[in-house]
């Protein structure tokens, strides 16, 4: 069984096991690597995903106010009461 090659991968990892093969180790060190820069960039990027959050929720409520403040101005009834 000959391995595959797949364009623009590296020839020449190896891993820690006997004749340089990746053990489940490897995989997991290396799955941890990258778990812990995903969570870094994750938590610089939070505070401005929140002041993103907030300031779009206080747009989409101030929108659906003045569109309904301008419906019901368009559909409020006037009533005259005569007294005669």
């Amino acid at each position: 069984m000959s391995p595959r090659r797949i364009p623009g991968a590296r020839a020449d990892v190896s891993g820690s096991g006997p004749d340089g093969r990746i053990t489940p180790d490897d995989i997991r060190a290396k799955a941890q690597e990258l778990a812990g820069g995903v969570e870094n960039q994750v938590q610089s990027a939070r505070p401005l995903l929140m002041y993103a959050a907030v300031g779009g929720a206080v747009h989409v409520t101030l929108a659906a106010f003045w569109l309904g403040r301008r419906s019901g101005r368009r559909r409020s009834t006037v009533v005259e009461i005569r007294r005669g």
